[in-house]
């Protein structure tokens, strides 16, 4: 008999918001093909349920997203998995109805894509969010895609280059999350904008959506395969092997 969980991803509806939950904790919520799977079938499954309005991406734990599920990626290269994930973000980016995400805790390179894509993000001020892949002979490519799209250039140069641990404050202003607050008074202000959200009418929030994100939906239909091949690329590399097999091998 299995001992894997029934699903790594909940979905619930109250008052026309759709709370989808990642629940993976025995890999932080790394982004495995399951995992992503099963993400993008409650993403659509929101975006066809006339009574939703809003959909929320949130954390059982406090780690929302360790990123990239690496040991996955070692074994069936990082191209598949990339290219996963590079949908996952157009799918958040182009979905008919607002997406929020709300984050307690960790947060680290490819979490960071789902962040940047959703429409609202709401973080925690002592939250973490690093862009780690520099440090592993990576790029944060794939996910540059939505990222370097909401951060000031300055911003996105510091953290991409840096790799280092910045907070949800400093991602706020960075331009990362559109807000960020105590810890203790994260679930109230999630709750008090999916609420004000969920006001808009279905056609008002559909078209001002498609507006606003018209520049980032080109955006990653002209670089995604390239970003995809990129990642692969410095993913095979003799460099980036050396470092993977190092990082886990701590873990």
């Amino acid at each position: 008999m299995s001992d894997a969980p029934a699903e790594l991803v909940h979905y619930a509806v109250t008052d026309a918001v759709a709370t989808i939950t990642l629940d993976s904790p025995a890999n932080r919520n790394a982004l495995s093909r399951r995992l992503v799977t099963e993400l993008s079938a409650h993403l659509e499954r929101a975006g066809a349920d006339d009574a939703v309005r809003v959909v929320l991406v949130e954390s059982s734990g406090k780690v929302f997203c360790s990123g990239a599920d690496l040991a996955e990626a070692t074994a069936e290269g990082m191209e598949v998995g990339a290219r996963r994930i590079v949908d996952l973000q157009r799918l958040i980016v182009t979905l008919d109805k607002p997406v929020v995400t709300k984050n307690l805790g960790a947060v680290r390179a490819g979490g960071i894509g789902i962040i940047a894509a959703a429409d609202v993000a709401i973080s925690a001020e002592d939250a973490t969010f690093a862009l780690t892949e520099v440090k592993l002979g990576l790029a944060a490519a794939i996910i540059s895609l939505t990222v370097h799209h909401r951060m000031t250039p300055r911003a996105a140069a510091l953290t991409t280059l840096g790799g280092e641990v910045f907070t949800g404050a400093e991602a706020a202003a960075y331009g990362l999350v559109t807000k960020a607050v105590p810890a203790d008074r994260l679930d109230a202000e999630v709750a008090r904008t999916c609420a004000s959200l969920a006001t808009g009418a279905a056609q008002g929030l559909r078209e001002s959506k498609r507006i606003l994100n018209r520049e980032l939906v080109a955006r990653i239909d002209n670089l995604g395969e390239k970003m995809a091949a990129t990642s692969a690329r410095l993913f095979a590399s003799d460099e980036a092997r050396a470092a993977m097999t190092a990082f886990l091998s701590r873990g």
